[in-house]
């Protein structure tokens, strides 16, 4: 194969695919989509595309295939599809970022406010179990899966649910 033709096949099949595989990332369930525009009206998961180039570059190469807005985890322990989410919104006074654990209980979607700021988009991800420990010192045990809500290159912070509540702990400053 001559090298215009490799090039020109990179180009057409695989760029392209490599999109489309961020964006179905991306993609929620339908009737938690359906139920995410109805609670959160103007809001949109986070993307790759939401992230400067630097944040960009940085989530590609720690959590290639990604979405950096929304991850699917058992954060209750319970194994109900549950999902942490990134939702922002834009609007004159700026953007809006929201962390929200949306668990589905029988067929209705229940969400829980984690976490809000004004500021342009953030990453999220998963990570396992266990023992945390803080900038500060203080230390966190998480029975289930974690949630993490990184601002590149500033802070972090982790969220975790105890069985009655929701914990977090600083983890970069």
């Amino acid at each position: 194969m001559k090298p215009a033709a490799i090039v020109l096949w990179l180009l057409v099949l695989v760029l392209p695919a490599l999109a489309q595989s961020q964006t179905n990332a991306c993609l929620l369930p339908k009737a938690l989509q359906d139920r995410v525009a109805t609670k959160y009206p103007g809001a949109k998961v986070v993307t790759e595309s939401d992230l400067n180039e630097d944040d960009r570059q940085f989530f590609q190469k720690d959590h290639h295939g990604a979405c950096p807005g929304l991850v699917r985890v058992d954060f209750y322990g319970d194994r109900k599809p549950t999902f942490a989410l990134e939702l922002i919104t834009r609007n004159e006074a700026g953007p809006k970022t929201k962390v929200v654990v949306a668990r589905q209980i029988g067929g209705h979607w229940n969400f829980v406010l984690v976490a809000e700021l004004s500021e342009e988009a953030p990453v999220i991800w998963s990570d396992k179990p266990g023992d945390y420990e803080g900038v500060w010192g203080d230390k966190l045990h998480a029975s289930h899966s974690v949630i993490v809500w990184q601002g590149y290159e500033s802070w972090a912070v982790l969220y975790a649910w105890n069985g009655r509540k929701i914990e977090h702990i600083q983890l970069v400053d």
